[in-house]
């Protein structure tokens, strides 16, 4: 299932188009004037062998985090968390470099997450920028920028009835009106994303409803519209003013949604 849009280039139009594409080992695009995106392929890096994931965690990983890769038992999940690490690292050293002109090591950058609270989970660095991470399938995603940024990858999948009937009351005629036709035609894994990323964007995930953003629009450039409901303007004010950026886009098989101030 395809929207038929063209999937946006990098900022001066110039950079290729951003890619969701398991062969690729890495991929940095500039998704808006103020957004880096990385993607790093898992499955890459499940094929990779031991000395070439020994030698990416020597060049990129920090003391701490080494030790907690190691704590990972099980091999196939400690690609999956590698690869996220890798995909933040990379993202906030292309953002430096574009930005400031300088190049940052990856051992120099340290990923850690919050440890409690409502935004336990929430990736942190330690460098003046905001970052995001998702995983699905075969890829990880990361987002790196000024202000606080959500995103969510889903790959094709089969919706749960239940959740399925949900997510298309959303897109139905009477909820959106004619000014949003084509939110009607949004893929229900891709509506998923766009909530996640919403509630991540907050630092929440799933510990608020996502029934909490409301989905009212799609324009054909891959911008969304949301509103926030009663529960999520509780905890996060801020949020009934909506964001700058929020995108929601279908590309390679892959449903990916990035929000930010």
């Amino acid at each position: 299932m395809s929207t038929g849009e063209p999937v946006p280039r990098a900022l001066d139009g110039t950079g290729p188009p951003l890619a969701l594409d398991p062969r690729l080992p890495l991929h940095i695009h500039h998704f808006a004037p103020r957004l880096t995106l990385a993607v790093v392929s898992i499955a890459r890096l499940r094929g990779a062998g031991d000395e070439v994931l020994r030698r990416l965690s020597d060049r990129h990983l920090t003391p701490r985090e080494a030790a907690q890769a190691a704590a990972i038992p099980r091999a196939r999940r400690r690609c999956e968390w590698l690869a996220g690490r890798l995909a933040v690292k990379h993202s906030v050293r292309a953002h430096h470099l574009r930005h400031w002109g300088s190049v940052v090591r990856g051992r120099a950058i340290d990923v850690d997450t919050v440890a409690g609270g409502m935004r336990a989970g929430k990736p942190v660095v330690n460098a003046p920028v905001e970052v995001g991470l998702s995983h699905s399938a075969d890829l990880a995603v990361a987002a790196c920028g000024p202000h606080a940024v959500g995103l969510d990858l889903e790959h094709q999948r089969t919706v749960p009835p239940l959740l399925a009937r949900l997510l298309r009351a959303e897109g139905a005629p009477g909820r959106t009106g004619s000014r949003h036709p084509l939110l009607a035609r949004m893929p229900l894994p891709l509506r998923w994303a766009c909530k996640e990323a919403v509630l991540k964007h907050y630092g929440f995930g799933l510990r608020v409803d996502a029934g909490e953003v409301q989905l009212t629009g799609w324009a054909s450039d891959g911008r969304f519209t949301w509103r926030a409901g009663a529960d999520l303007l509780r905890h996060a004010p801020a949020s009934g003013n909506g964001l700058t950026e929020s995108w929601a886009l279908e590309i390679d098989g892959y449903y990916l949604a990035v929000v930010s101030a």
